[in-house]
Parts: C-alpha cells; sequence; structure tokens
C-alpha cells in the first residue's frame, strides 16, 4: 500500500491511534507513545465536561467509553488506548465485548512489577475511588500481591489539581502530603502511580520520598504496548506526514494552554460537545 495523501481526516492513508481519558492524564501516555511511534497519526479526546470521572459511577463511564468510542471508530481509527485506570477498571472489558473487532490497550495498577520491586513487603497505591474499590484492582492483587501489604490511597483532588495546573509550589506540596504521608507512614516502599493524572506530579512526589522507594509510573509500559501493536497495523504501509489531533468537550482554549504546559504541544484543539441523546459530536 501507498502512503499517499487522502480525504481521510487525518490526510493520509497511514492508520491512526485514538487516546482518551477525562482530561489531560492521558496526556503521559501520548507523549510516551509519540516518543516510540512518530510516524503514528493519533486523536486525543478529553472528556473535560465531566471530569473527574473518579467519583463516577461504573455505569455512567460505560456510557461516555462506548460513546467517546463511537466517535472515534468514526474518525478512522485503527486502535484505541483507553488512557485512564478509572475508564479502564469500569469500562474496559466492556467495550473490549461490544467492539470486539477494535484492538484496546487499557491500563491496570501496576501491582506486579510493585511486589517484584517491594522489600518490606507494603506498596502503596495513589489512585481515585473508582479504581481502587473496583474488581479490577481486587483481580491484580489476588493474582500478583497476595504476600504483600496493599495500602490503597484515593487520593481525592489530585486529578483536579493536575486539571488546574498545579504541580509545584506551597500549595501542591500540601495537597500531595495530605495522601502521601499516610502511605509512607505505613511504611510503603514502593508507590504506584494508578492514575495517568498523577504522572504530573510524580516530579514533586519524587523530591517529597526517600530516593530509596521506588515511584511506579504504567504509563511508559501501556505506551510499549500501544506501539508494538500500531506498528502491526501499519506493517507494509509507506509512512507519510503524521498529524495529531486533540478534541475537548470543554473548553478549547483551557486545553490548549494545558497541552503547552503539559506536553509542549502548541496546536489547535477542536470543540466536542454531547448531544442530549449522549452521542459526541463535532462543534
Amino acid at each position: 500500500m501507498s502512503g499517499t495523501p487522502s480525504n481521510h481526516p487525518f490526510g493520509n492513508t497511514a492508520p491512526a491511534v485514538g487516546f482518551f481519558d477525562s482530561g489531560v492524564g492521558g496526556l503521559a501516555v501520548w507523549r510516551e507513545f509519540v516518543r516510540l511511534a512518530p510516524d503514528a497519526p493519533t486523536l486525543y479526546v478529553a472528556d473535560q465536561a465531566h471530569v473527574p470521572y473518579g467519583p463516577r459511577s461504573p455505569e455512567e463511564i460505560r456510557c461516555f467509553a462506548e460513546a467517546i468510542t463511537r466517535f472515534l471508530l468514526s474518525q478512522g481509527v485503527c486502535l484505541i488506548v483507553v488512557a485512564s485506570h478509572t475508564i479502564s477498571a469500569a469500562a474496559l472489558w466492556p467495550l473490549r465485548e461490544m467492539f470486539q473487532e477494535v484492538p484496546f490497550i487499557g491500563i491496570e495498577p501496576a501491582v506486579k512489577p510493585a511486589a517484584a520491586r517491594t522489600r518490606t513487603g507494603v506498596i502503596g497505591v495513589l489512585g481515585t475511588f473508582g479504581t481502587l474499590n473496583g474488581p479490577l484492582m481486587a483481580r491484580v492483587v489476588e493474582r500478583f500481591a497476595r504476600q504483600a501489604q496493599i495500602i490503597p490511597r484515593v487520593c481525592s483532588g489530585w486529578v483536579e489539581q493536575v486539571e488546574e495546573g498545579l504541580l509545584e509550589g506551597t500549595e501542591a506540596e500540601a495537597r500531595i502530603r495530605q495522601h502521601l504521608d499516610p502511605v509512607l507512614q505505613a511504611g510503603a516502599d514502593v508507590l504506584v502511580l494508578a492514575c495517568t493524572h498523577y504522572t504530573f506530579l510524580a516530579p514533586l512526589i519524587r523530591r517529597l520520598i526517600d530516593p530509596q522507594i521506588a515511584l511506579i509510573d504504567p504509563a511508559p509500559a501501556v505506551a510499549r504496548r500501544a506501539a508494538e501493536v500500531w506498528q502491526a497495523c501499519a506493517q507494509g504501509i509507506d509512512p507519510w506526514a503524521s498529524s495529531h489531533r486533540f478534541l475537548t468537550t470543554g473548553d478549547p482554549a483551557r486545553f490548549q494552554a494545558q497541552l503547552r504546559r503539559l506536553i509542549g504541544w502548541d496546536g489547535p484543539v477542536e470543540r466536542l460537545y454531547w448531544d442530549p441523546q449522549g452521542t459526541l459530536r463535532a462543534a
């Protein structure tokens, strides 16, 4: 197949990769993916009209995820990365059942590598309520960390903190310590970031913990898996100029500023909206 321009939304024939999250957290995975697969066109949807997803019911999250998936497929993606622990916990398996022809890459709490690294046997898992209290979390603990003591911590407010851009300074540190200190006091020597938003807090967290404490961020591993699947999809296709589209159900100007601050992207942002039937549409 020849990589020539077409009327495809991405302006080329290379298969595109769709990413979605409630907000900016999934950009942590997107950033790593683009580093590994620079020729891959991407489309990123941030459902900022509904951020945060953490306190929402699994049923509500599944409805959002299904509608976003349908939109991504209408745009010609060949692979979908569910770049959120909360959405993966609530909706990944239902999405795979509903769209059986589509490869989905999701995220689970990185308890397995944490269990391999701990010396004290105490692992702190930092996440949202939806992630830490769902069946996915229970399964990974049962499979990989039955002998460890798991300290789950619902870090209320951290998603909003990242969305606000509060990543440094006295106030940011105080909000981090509120949830971090109890986990450290419990003896955890490994901390798992079980929310993609928290990747952007990792530099601050690392400064607040002992260097001997391991901090596990699953974003690079998820990006590697997505790059492998995309390369299989794109095999035999001549690369064309890759392109990246960013869309939000929130304020495009605000999302544009977030993209600039978090990943150094300075490009256009498209607006999406939810219609009364719960369908995602381009503005």
